[in-house]
């Protein structure tokens, strides 16, 4: 990689979302809408400057590890607890319905029923930054709503990580299907349990006399230094080692560190970091599309837009209702959860390489990414 890449990537991108995310906030959209933008823009898809792909989603990465430490460092474990019913049962529910789906939909464009059911399962996975960056924005993210959909996000995530882990299991070695995917799914299991409970302990015992002997140094370099080490490394362990996702584990970090005196501080030196690297996720989701492809085969775009805004809500609101929460409440969280982001585009890339998906599969699903993102955030003003 030439030098300047890096430099060349980043300046690019960074100038493209603050020109189109200026243009949409003056026109009365969401700035996301322009960072989507940004990301056509300097995609291989467009004449003119390509971005680097493989930095933009690094830094991406990093973007959404910083802001699921965020929302960690607010959300305790008493506020996981307090909506473990709904969070549990509605992602489950709402995972089967948008699965039958999306299987269904692919089937009737000729796809095979495994092919559809993977797609249906990245049709039911809302996107981690998406839904936290609307709650916050509309500062709903500490009320019964934001608790609500970021439990039901978390359950997902989780759901997701065993899908992941499943897949390979199930698609590459069919003569010993059982086995192999009831050792599997075990086995993720018992790591997820490990993970959540090493992260407690460290939460009571470690991060926060960590966080104390730096704090008593005086010295802010050092300590917003810990907290990205403590932030990166928890996430980074959980991905490697426990084979969760960095945003749970990130997740699982601000937690630890939302435990100790020093939250409030983290949050305020995280804060600046995770603004600038969140955008280059919408950069990066902008960048995987090609219109030119989606003109070719339009239906399953519509089908796959369909689902999300209108399948997948209106099972969550009636979800949330049947559980005892006023509609105003189940309303919030069902449109809150009605897009698609990282997650889906994680179980397409998976799929696209143990050749389950046929071809448009992935751009399909980009493409009701980039709608679904846009108009989530102007569908949740409205309500």
């Amino acid at each position: 990689m030439h030098e300047s890449e890096l430099i060349l990537t980043l300046t690019g991108s960074l100038t493209a979302a603050l020109l189109l995310g200026f243009v949409t906030q003056k026109i009365g959209l969401s700035p996301i809408v322009g960072y989507l933008l940004a990301g056509l823009v300097v995609g291989p898809y467009t004449p003119g400057f390509v971005a680097n792909g493989a930095l933009t989603g690094a830094f991406a990465e990093l973007g959404i590890i910083l802001l699921m430490f965020g929302v960690g460092l607010h959300f305790h474990l008493e506020d996981l607890l307090a909506v473990r019913t709904v969070a549990i049962s509605g992602a489950l529910c709402q995972s089967a319905i948008a699965t039958v789906l999306g299987a269904l939909a692919a089937k009737h464009f000729g796809w095979s029923w495994g092919a559809g059911i993977v797609f249906g399962l990245a049709l039911s996975v809302a996107s981690t930054v998406v839904l936290t960056r609307i709650l916050v924005d509309n500062n709903d993210l500490h009320t019964p709503t934001g608790r609500i959909a970021i439990g039901w996000l978390v359950m997902e995530d989780i759901f997701t990580v065993l899908v992941l882990v499943l897949l390979p299991a199930i698609f590459s070695s069919p003569s010993v299907i059982t086995i192999e995917v009831v050792r599997s799914l075990a086995f993720a299991l018992a790591k997820l349990v490990v993970l959540v409970a090493l992260a407690f302990v460290m939460g009571v015992r470690v991060i926060p006399r960590l966080l104390n002997i730096v704090a008593r140094t005086h010295s802010r370099e050092l300590f917003t230094l810990t907290i990205l080490v403590v932030t990166l490394g928890i996430a980074v362990g959980s991905a490697k080692m426990f084979g969760a996702s960095m945003a749970l584990g990130a997740f699982l970090a601000g937690m630890i560190v939302g435990q100790s005196e020093f939250s409030l501080r983290a949050a305020s030196e995280a804060l600046p970091m995770r603004d600038a690297f969140a955008v280059l996720f919408f950069v990066s989701v902008g960048m995987l599309f090609d219109p030119v492809q989606l003109m070719k085969a339009p239906g399953l775009f519509v089908a796959t837009v369909a689902i999300v805004l209108l399948a997948k809500p209106a099972a969550a609101f009636l979800i949330v209702t049947l559980l005892g929460y006023g509609s105003r409440i189940a309303l919030g969280v069902s449109v809150a959860l009605s897009q698609i982001g990282e997650f889906s585009l994680i179980l397409a890339t998976v799929a696209d390489q143990l050749g389950i998906f046929p071809a448009g599969a992935t751009n399909a699903l980009v493409g009701a990414s980039i709608v679904t993102i846009t108009l989530n955030p102007i569908l949740y003003r409205i309500i």
